[in-house]
């Protein structure tokens, strides 16, 4: 038997339906917990405007850091467990939701397949996933660098603030 080579995978997770807090919360309990997962790194709680054009609720998002031994389909489809744990409800492309969790990135892997794109395509757009990663990468010179660099170039000019 191989052992899957330890990596850093960053994530975003997000919500706006319920208690997004417990949800965001519940699902970093959840990952915590996971087979293959080392270490979870979250940062603080961000309010931000959504996307997309459909009226709804503000999102609550966070960015986190995962150390892991799985393979990224494996931690995909962790992910989507943990969503379909939490009752993941997203009716409207681009509209409410009960929880989501994205890989934005894995550094040094790239992939474009249906079922993974990584990076994410749009990370670059989105301050929601730019600022809070910003927060989490702080200890990784490279990845924080990038997401710096992505941030001040981003046409995003969504409204994004820290929670208390």
């Amino acid at each position: 038997m191989t052992q899957n080579k330890v990596s850093r995978a960053y994530l975003s997770i997000g919500a706006n339906m319920g208690n997004p807090r417990e949800q965001l919360e519940a699902a970093m309990n959840l990952l915590r917990q996971a087979a293959g997962i080392i270490e979870v790194r979250v940062s603080s709680f961000y309010a931000s405007e959504p996307v997309g054009g459909v009226v709804q609720d503000d999102f609550l998002n966070q960015g986190v850091l995962v150390i892991t031994t799985l393979t990224p389909v494996e931690l995909l489809h962790t992910l989507q467990a943990i969503e379909q744990q939490l009752h993941r409800e997203r009716l409207i492309h681009w509209g409410p939701r009960t929880i989501d969790l994205d890989i934005v990135d894995i550094p040094g892997f790239i992939s474009d397949t249906a079922e993974l794109k990584v990076p994410h395509p749009e990370m670059a757009n989105r301050r929601f996933v730019l600022v809070p990663l910003l927060e989490v990468s702080a200890d990784d010179t490279e990845f924080h660098a990038k997401v710096t660099k992505l941030l001040e170039q981003t046409t995003d000019q969504n409204w994004v603030k820290k929670e208390a």
